[in-house]
């Protein structure tokens, strides 16, 4: 019986998952060549706001993939302990 045959549906699900998590990570590695890395020798705290916002924005995709909420952010105006 040949190996293909014999996997079980998780394993092919699992495989594909890890294909879309490679793609996504190429992506984010791509964008931050291609975006971040150009504007931090320009003007490093403007790009590091934008990686921030491209992360977030990740984390947010992969939280909304796996069912769940993101945690909810403090408000910007009020101090950190």
């Amino acid at each position: 019986m040949p190996a293909e045959s014999s996997k079980r549906p998780w394993e092919d699900r699992v495989g594909e998952v890890s294909g879309r998590i490679e793609e996504e990570l190429r992506r984010v590695v791509k964008y931050i060549n291609d975006e971040v890395v150009p504007e931090v020798r320009k003007n490093g705290s403007d790009a590091l706001r934008a990686a921030a916002t491209e992360m977030q924005r990740l984390a947010d995709y992969i939280d909304s993939r796996k069912g769940s909420a993101p945690p909810p952010r403090p408000p910007k105006d009020v101090p950190k302990p």
